[in-house]
């Protein structure tokens, strides 16, 4: 008899049908749109005369391109227009939005988890590569495409082939000053960013069990970074805790939400299920990890130098070559020698209050460096809310940083908030591909206590050497 993995049993339990050439008819309980990749979906649909099938489970926000100094009478023409116009699709197909007003709106990634949008062995679906942040809860959630965004509008349902399974398990405690973040990028420079590629990671160990969901969120948030399709894990008491706050008002509440836990315990993967890979992870040697090139697998520990072109195994050497150039490093130069402009604290990635409140303790009571911009973006209006009653804004603002509204903001400079051309940053955030941040922008990936610590010096530095703080 099979033994199946989280993947085999969410999966089999939306299948509507088995299409050909190995393709399955898969129910989608929660669909999350934004303004960027909606409009287009919602003109299909009318030039079809279709309609929402099921708007009651489709939730929007706007994210990517809204400004994080509101300006929202007309200034920034673009932002205003894509605003205008997922209002009015919104209101025409009866879908619920957070717009720039609600106290509810957010990055969607971060507002869908702390409405109790997103549950345990869901399927979710949003026009956005993270969508995979969701799987924290034990959901199998993806990113899709424009086509398919207006696909699942009319049918609530997706066409798509079965992913095969990656099993890793993170096993050991996390260093002092080392964080989720750190644990994700190395696990990404070890399999390299096609390592995932048609798999779906499914992420267990002691390691992950004593992680808040935050972490969690982080964690799988980047997988789509190593090339899987999504990173999920089983639910357990932190996820069920995290479901019964008064905030998550979405979700089940009460005795339904008592009786859903009681299912949701069965979200787990047979003993001895069968995996297409498996890998396992010592994060007690992890130190806190900074990227160094154009894509996130080219990433090394703090404490370690560039490399040169030809040390590594699994990366090609022009691509390191033109890695180095674009990035203006020299192979051998010391990551703690490496200077920031900017600082950026915030995304999908890293924009939650555990975020926030990890990088005011290093920040508390310093003073930014004279030479550095730092951009701080909490990821929905309830962080930001609940990052001020903490007092956090004034730590940041004190110590020289810009407390903005939420947004995606600099993960994608979709918006005015753009790392300048041959400037060097340091995020939070996921990507830190040539001109994600701005064009001719040099992006390095880190954790938001390692952003704080650079924010402060100038340069890169050891966090570990804060260990007190952290």
């Amino acid at each position: 008899m099979h033994k199946k993995t989280l993947l085999d049993k969410i999966w089999e339990s939306h299948t509507v049908t088995h299409l050909e050439d190995g393709f399955t008819l898969l129910y989608i309980d929660r669909h999350l749109i934004h303004e960027v990749t909606s409009p287009q979906a919602f003109e299909g649909l009318r030039l079809n005369k279709r309609t929402v099938r099921k708007p009651e489970l489709t939730f929007a926000t706007m994210d990517h391109i809204i400004p994080t100094i509101r300006q929202l009478n007309g200034e920034d023409e673009i932002a205003s227009t894509q605003i205008k116009t997922l209002e009015a699709n919104c209101k025409e197909f009866g879908i619920t939005l957070f717009d720039p007003l609600s106290k509810k709106q957010g990055i969607v990634h971060v507002m869908g988890p702390e409405l109790g949008l997103t549950l345990p062995g869901s399927t979710i679906v949003c026009g956005d590569s993270h969508t995979a942040t969701h799987g924290a809860f034990g959901a199998l959630a993806f990113g899709i495409g424009t086509s398919q965004v207006e696909h699942v509008f009319a049918t609530q349902c997706l066409i798509s082939k079965k992913p095969k399974s990656y099993l890793v398990k993170f096993t050991g405690k996390l260093p002092q000053g080392v964080t989720a973040k750190d644990m994700i990028l190395y696990f990404i420079g070890q399999i390299g960013t096609a390592g995932g590629t048609e798999h779906v990671f499914e992420f267990c160990g002691n390691t992950l069990s004593e992680m808040s969901m935050e972490s969690r969120m982080t964690v799988c948030n980047m997988s789509i970074e190593a090339g899987a399709r999504a990173g999920m894990m089983s639910p357990d008491k932190t996820v069920f805790d995290y479901l019964s706050s008064s905030d998550r008002e979405f979700a089940p509440q009460g005795s339904a939400l008592q009786k859903q836990i009681d299912k949701w315990k069965l979200l787990t993967p047979d003993s001895n299920a069968e995996y297409d890979q498996r890998t396992e992870i010592d994060v007690t040697s992890i130190a806190p990890q900074v990227t160094w090139g154009t894509n996130p697998q080219m990433v090394c520990g703090v404490d370690e130098r560039i490399p040169s072109e030809e040390s590594s195994k699994r990366l090609n050497t022009q691509d390191i070559r033109n890695a180095l150039e674009y990035m203006g490093l020299k192979p051998g130069k010391k990551i703690t020698d490496i200077e920031v402009d900017v600082v950026f604290i915030g995304s999908c990635t890293n924009g939650r209050i555990e975020d926030l409140e990890a990088a005011a303790k290093i920040l508390k009571g310093k003073k930014i460096h004279k030479d550095v911009t730092a951009l701080i973006v909490p990821g929905s209006q309830k962080v930001k809310a609940k990052a001020e009653s903490l007092g956090l804004d004034k730590i940041f603002k004190d110590a020289g940083a810009e407390w903005r509204e939420p947004g995606c903001s600099m993960c994608l400079a979709m918006n005015a908030d753009k790392v300048p051309p041959g400037k060097r940053c340091a995020s939070t955030s996921n990507r830190n591909f040539e001109g994600r941040q701005g064009k001719g922008s040099r992006t390095h990936l880190v954790s938001p206590i390692m952003a704080a610590a650079a924010a402060i010096h100038g340069k890169f530095v050891d966090v570990r050497e804060f260990a007190s703080r952290v």
